[in-house]
């Protein structure tokens, strides 16, 4: 054991296990990083979009806004804060399921949660919640 640290008090053989050892760890993060970004892949874009809701729902802020127009499962509203107005569309193609049959019954008034950092980043919508104040179906006679 002795002979080994010995070596360590001699200059240029110190270099080269320093050296060694360097370009272990290099070659241990590149491998790491390389596994990092082949096997954890990148995220679908339908996990990114979940992940925004989510954390919106979390972090967000309730404001009123209206429903302006439903475009298929495009939800086109607006709002305002701090005086000023934005007007945003949520597509809401993964969470159809929590609409309503007929889109139109959700036209009107509505509660947006955005995020107090950057206001047009907002939904109307999400797995956890929802601002949505569905009219009742009229019927005329």
């Amino acid at each position: 054991m002795a002979d080994i640290w010995a070596g360590f008090t001699r200059l240029p053989e110190a270099i080269r296990w320093i050296g060694l050892g360097i370009a272990a760890l290099v070659f241990l993060a590149g491998v790491l990083y390389f596994a990092w970004r082949v096997i954890r892949g990148e995220l679908p874009p339908e996990e990114i979009e979940r992940r925004r809701r989510e954390a919106i729902h979390r972090e967000g802020k309730i404001g009123d806004g209206e429903i302006i127009d439903v475009d298929g499962s495009v939800i086109l509203y607006s709002y305002s804060v701090g005086g000023v107005e934005y007007t945003v569309g949520q597509d809401a193609v993964s969470i159809e399921s929590l609409l309503p049959d007929d889109r139109m019954l959700i036209v009107g008034p509505v509660s947006v949660r955005f995020d107090p950092r950057n206001p047009p980043n907002s939904i109307v919508v999400c797995e956890h919640w929802s601002g949505l104040r569905p009219r009742a179906a009229t019927s005329e006679t």
